[in-house]
């Protein structure tokens, strides 16, 4: 039996796309929260809890925009002209937070406008990642293996609604994150700010879910038509279960569990976009083995992604295991 490789790394390139989300999203989600933290001591210990390993988390961000380049030349191609103003935003939105990650720590009177600049960067940079989504699911016009749509397709409605809803979805991370790393004041503060980001990321999420299917046919009939309606069934019922466990650890003083519950919405969220788009790449307009370069070219990629990927994982996890535990106030990044 031949093995199938564009799918192998249709998965792969998910993966990382995933990995990025979960693991960049909370600290993306913890500039986000910056208004409500005005005290330079909080926001210390806020930023000391992400420096070991925010570097690291776009790592995976690489890997998928290399990735998506290397073995779907033809999606990249027809996407990124589509989405060439938000994904232009979102990478100055990262630049600008890392910049201004770096510099607030340099200077004492200047502190508080780079602590402007390192929310403003976490808000553009998350809205923008919504909004390619948003621009993803209600399908981009492709004529000729070649983008057909116009400068400003991308900006919908639909779009500005998933936009808000995946920058929701990270401030609940980055609190339930602030939750597991801190203590004290700070500590019950994003524990209160879980609650109502929680609260308002379910609702979104009900909100996009019940829009998705009726922008296109294709995602009405994986939603509603056997055998795909059981997982129309199963995802939502999963999701049920993530939030009785946020909802859970965050009455009952739970320091983990509210952070790992957060992180299954977002999986749950992304498998429910993995099963309306299958075997699509680009919604309507591209298969993943339309897409797919020559497997000559997939094998030997596949080879570099044996080794490069576990060695990623290796030293994020290493990365995690060192620093686990509670943030001291007293030391850090400095």
């Amino acid at each position: 039996m031949p093995i199938d490789l564009p799918t192998i790394w249709a998965a792969i390139i998910a993966f990382a796309v995933l990995a990025y989300v979960v693991l960049d999203g909370f600290d993306l989600g913890v500039g986000i929260l910056f208004p409500f933290f005005p005290e330079r001591r909080d926001r210390d210990v806020m930023t000391n809890s992400i420096a070991p390993v925010w570097d690291g988390n776009e790592t995976w961000l690489v890997l998928g925009g290399g990735g998506l380049m290397a073995v779907f030349p033809v999606v990249y191609a027809t996407v990124l002209p589509a989405l060439y103003m938000p994904i232009i935003a979102m990478l100055l939105g990262l630049i600008f937070r890392g910049v201004a990650f770096e510099f607030r720590w340099r200077t004492a009177r200047g502190s508080s406008w780079w602590d402007i600049g390192f929310c403003l960067g976490s808000l553009v940079a998350a809205f923008t990642q919504g909004i390619a989504v948003g621009a993803l699911v209600q399908g981009i016009e492709i004529a000729d293996r070649a983008y057909a749509g116009g400068w400003w397709d991308w900006l919908t409605p639909f779009s500005l609604v998933t936009g808000l809803a995946v920058t929701v979805g990270y401030a609940l991370l980055g609190a339930t994150w602030l939750n597991l790393k801190t203590s004290g004041d700070l500590q019950a503060r994003a524990r209160r700010l879980s609650m109502v980001a929680g609260a308002a990321t379910l609702v979104l999420i009900g909100v996009v879910s019940l829009w998705s299917p009726f922008i296109d046919q294709v995602y009405f009939e994986r939603w509603f038509g056997w055998p795909t309606a059981f997982f129309s069934v199963f995802v939502p019922l999963l999701l049920a279960v993530c939030a009785i466990g946020l909802w859970h650890g965050l009455t009952t003083d739970k320091h983990l569990q509210p952070f790992l519950a957060a992180l299954g919405l977002f999986v749950l969220s992304f498998v429910g976009l993995g099963i309306s788009f299958y075997p699509y790449i680009v919604p309507g307009a591209l298969t993943i083995e339309d897409a797919a370069a020559p497997d000559s070219s997939l094998a030997f990629l596949l080879v570099g992604a044996a080794v490069l990927v576990p060695v990623i994982l290796a030293y994020t996890g290493y990365a995690y295991w060192v620093f686990r535990g509670k943030v001291d106030p007293g030391e850090g990044y400095h």
